[in-house]
């Protein structure tokens, strides 16, 4: 018993570990998760820019530069949509933010690679590449800013991804020019993409501008369905995929033919029986269930008879 008590000691103790290494649990974005952009006061933007995800502004209303971005998604502006998926970035901001237990880190991300976990620093910087090693949820927080250098990256590999990368930053970030970036970017105050850069995932600035200049922002892998449904393109008359039973009678003839004896209402007697396949020169022998009707009336007749019998009885109990 002791072995046993010291075995599940151990047992439990690594289970408890097990979970420490596997860092936070994953940010719920709400509603929000369909937006690649979410801004509150502005969404700027300069050249050839290519959004996959949907696009909100709340309280704000001025969308500037648009006529160059290509969106695949949908665009709320100042509506209802928009008003409910900044309240879900203000519940994921809160939950980023208290994300436990946390590691600090120096201020430079540049030339490390991290495990699944939560990492805080004062400010956060990028210059170079950050590697992200494993499955698992990164939550990385910043009081203050998040700044990138030019050309900067984050690598995700053995199956890091993107969709469980968070980035939590106090006041605003801004990506250097042609910056491959990797996560949900959930800044308090703005976020600015410089020339080129490009994020797999997602901007959602809770009370300041969002601003572009030729970049890719994609959150196909990671969003929810958009929050605006599509009609459907099918036509209501398509025929059913899947064949009804007709309920008219089968004109065709039954695979087993069974001999009728009742007389043809033609008067002709008898209708010859149809030949039927032999086995050692005997007729083969055809069951046919007796239709309800008949055991009914069987049923009937069977409760007469025993009634009859029981009355004979006793008149002739009275007769004696």
């Amino acid at each position: 018993m002791k072995t046993l008590g010291t075995i599940g000691g151990a047992v439990l103790l690594s289970a408890a570990l097990a979970g420490t290494a596997s860092g936070a649990a994953s940010v719920n974005l709400g509603t929000a998760e369909s937006f690649a952009v979410l801004a509150g006061t502005t969404i700027t933007n300069t050249g050839p820019t290519t959004i996959t995800g949907d696009v909100g502004l709340h309280p704000g209303t001025a969308v500037t530069g648009f006529a160059t971005v290509t969106l695949h998604g949908t665009q709320h502006v100042g509506d209802a949509v928009a008003l409910q998926a900044k309240s879900d970035l203000i519940t994921a901001y809160n939950d980023a933010a208290g994300a436990k237990p946390v590691s600090s880190v120096a201020t430079e991300l540049g030339g490390t690679t991290l495990k699944p976990g939560v990492y805080a620093s004062g400010t956060l910087g990028l210059t170079g590449t950050l590697t992200l090693d494993g499955a698992g949820v990164y939550v990385f927080q910043s009081a203050s800013t998040l700044i990138t250098a030019p050309n900067s990256a984050v690598s995700l590999i053995n199956g890091a991804s993107a969709c469980s990368v968070y980035w939590q930053v106090g006041s605003s970030a801004t990506l250097g020019t042609t910056t491959s970036f990797k996560g949900t970017i959930l800044a308090l105050t703005s976020i600015a993409l410089q020339t080129g850069a490009t994020i797999q995932g997602r901007a959602l600035a809770r009370n300041g501008a969002v601003t572009m200049d030729h970049n890719a922002i994609d959150d196909s892998a990671c969003s929810a369905p958009s929050s605006t449904p599509q009609p459907s393109t099918a036509p209501s008359s398509a025929p059913s995929s899947t064949p009804q039973p007709s309920t008219a009678p089968s004109s065709a003839p039954s695979s087993t033919p069974q001999p009728s004896t009742a007389p043809s209402s033609a008067g002709q007697g008898m209708v010859t029986q149809p030949p039927t396949d032999t086995v050692g020169g005997a007729p083969a022998a055809v069951t046919e269930p007796v239709p309800t009707p008949i055991l009914l009336l069987l049923g009937v007749a069977s409760i007469g008879w025993v009634w009859s019998i029981r009355y004979v009885a006793m008149r002739s109990r009275r007769r004696g």
